[in-house]
Order: C-alpha cells, then sequence, then structure tokens
C-alpha cells in the first residue's frame, strides 16, 4: 500500500511538472499550424524573391502596397528588439493582432487584417503568440508606413468577438470561423467607397492585386453556380484551395496563398468547404 502511495504522488508530482512545459508545447504547435498554414502570414511578411520567398529571411518584412489609403511595406514580426516585435509584450501583441494597434498607439494599415481576427478564438490567439515568439530574430528595417487617409479597422459580419471553443463543434461554424481568420472575405469582397462592401456583395469577388505575376482578379467565391463556386464539387474546390488550379485546370495566380493552404489538415478544409455552400449567391 505504501509503495502504491509513493508512486502516486510521483505520478502526480510528475504531472504537475510537465503539464506547464506540454500545455506550452502543444500551443506553439497550434500556432505554427496557424501561422504558416491558414493565417499566411508569411505571404505578406516574408521578403520576396525572383525564385519566391526569401525563407533564410521568414517574417522579417516582405510585401509591400502603394494604394489610396496607405504606402507600407509589411513589417518585421520576428524577435528582433530592435527592427521586429521581440519588446512587445503578450498583451501588446494581442492589441496589435485583434485591435490592430501598435504599442505606441498608431493604427496598422488596413491591408492586416486585424478586424478579421477579432473572432480569433483566445486559445488560438495564445498559440500565435506562442509561436510568434519562437521566431528567430532577424534585423531588418521595414519603411515607414505613410497614411493617406485615417486608417479603419474593417471586422466581416459576425466577426465582432471571440469564438468559443465549443462554437467550433459545428461543422459550418468552424468553417466560418477557419474562413475568417484565413480573411477570405478581406480579397474575395469588392471594395467600394465606403470599404469592402460585406453587407451585399460578400464573396462576390473582383478585388485586383497586381505584382510579378500581372494583376490577379480575386473570383466570385458564393454559392452562385453561374458566376461562383455553386457548381463546383467539394474536391474542385479544395483543389483549387490548396494547389491553386482552376474547375477548368488552368492555374491560378497568386497572391493566393496554395502552398501556404497546402498544409490545412482535411477535416479544417471539409469544413471550410461547407461553410461556402452557405454564402448567399452574388451574380
Amino acid at each position: 500500500m505504501l509503495m502504491i502511495r509513493i508512486g502516486s504522488v510521483a505520478l502526480v508530482i510528475g504531472v504537475v511538472l510537465t503539464s506547464p512545459a506540454s500545455a506550452q508545447s502543444d500551443l506553439v504547435k497550434r500556432g505554427d499550424y496557424l501561422v504558416n498554414g491558414i493565417l499566411t502570414c508569411g505571404n505578406c511578411h516574408t521578403p520576396k524573391g525572383p525564385s519566391g520567398e526569401i525563407t533564410d529571411k521568414a517574417f522579417s518584412g516582405g510585401a509591400s502596397w502603394d494604394e489610396p489609403p496607405f504606402k507600407v511595406t509589411a513589417s518585421n514580426i520576428t524577435q528582433d528588439k530592435e527592427t521586429g516585435i521581440g519588446n512587445y509584450t503578450d498583451a501588446e501583441l494581442k492589441q496589435l493582432l485583434r485591435k490592430g494597434v501598435k504599442r505606441n498607439g498608431m493604427r496598422v494599415a488596413m491591408v492586416m487584417p486585424s478586424g478579421f481576427y477579432e473572432i480569433m478564438s483566445d486559445r488560438d490567439l495564445d498559440a500565435v503568440i506562442a509561436y510568434l515568439h519562437t521566431i528567430k530574430p532577424i534585423n531588418n528595417v521595414a519603411p515607414a508606413p505613410v497614411y493617406k487617409m485615417k486608417q479603419g479597422h474593417p471586422i466581416p459580419p459576425g466577426g465582432e468577438s471571440p469564438f468559443a471553443e465549443t462554437m467550433l463543434g459545428d461543422r459550418v461554424q468552424q468553417g466560418f470561423y477557419l474562413a475568417t481568420i484565413a480573411h477570405c472575405m478581406e480579397c474575395h469582397t469588392p471594395m467600394g467607397p465606403q470599404g469592402r462592401e460585406f453587407a451585399t456583395k460578400l464573396g462576390a469577388g473582383g478585388g485586383k492585386f497586381p505584382g510579378p505575376w500581372g494583376v490577379s482578379v480575386s473570383r466570385n467565391i458564393t454559392s452562385s453556380k453561374t458566376n461562383g463556386i455553386g457548381g463546383w464539387t467539394d474536391d474542385e474546390i479544395k483543389r483549387a484551395i490548396t494547389q491553386g488550379v482552376s474547375k477548368d485546370g488552368s492555374k491560378l495566380n497568386p497572391p493566393m496563398g496554395f502552398h501556404y493552404y497546402a498544409t490545412v489538415s482535411a477535416a479544417d478544409l471539409d469544413a471550410i468547404v461547407a461553410y461556402l455552400r452557405t454564402v448567399p449567391p452574388k451574380e
């Protein structure tokens, strides 16, 4: 009996000693899955060369935009303390990600989809931050942003507050959550005089994205069978997301982050497709 009790005590002590590290490891793994997959963070924050992303400078600042609202370059989000986010506290990172406000009080450019991260569950937000802490520091100064107008914080319908983990048990709800944090509708909803026309043209496409590939125009991803993806099979939608191949076999252009979405789990892809099936058709 004494040996059993001692063994039980040892087991309890072992659990107490190892659980926090194990929990942190699980958070980092989840953060890795999100940052390098569905959030496609490197798609903007990693510099690109003639052959694609410069991986040894990952997350040190990359894509640039010169548009009517702003002229900005994606910031350095490595742990470098001089040019990156190495001095940010977790609370400051949460404010940056969810509210789009930097530690100096400035709002980020609207191209940063912080409004789409309002919906992010507390656990996933913690996971993203845990992973960001593991990114090696790279000293690289991104040009200071130039704001040509007041920057807003557009939030898609239904994304106004964090999801609870219990809400992810429903497949369509899970798909809505994933498509939102993946900021799909940021590109696939047209821009009007007051910003993205979420209320009337959600998912209708029409956004224009210039780059080395020419000018990409985001397609209609509503359930319309004539102009959207309502006539596509589930596998055709998944192939477009993860491989960049359209229903007719033609190759789709960047900046859609196909190679990031290729890492998304089969269950998450199923959920995203289930949600896309519910997006009202827009012609």
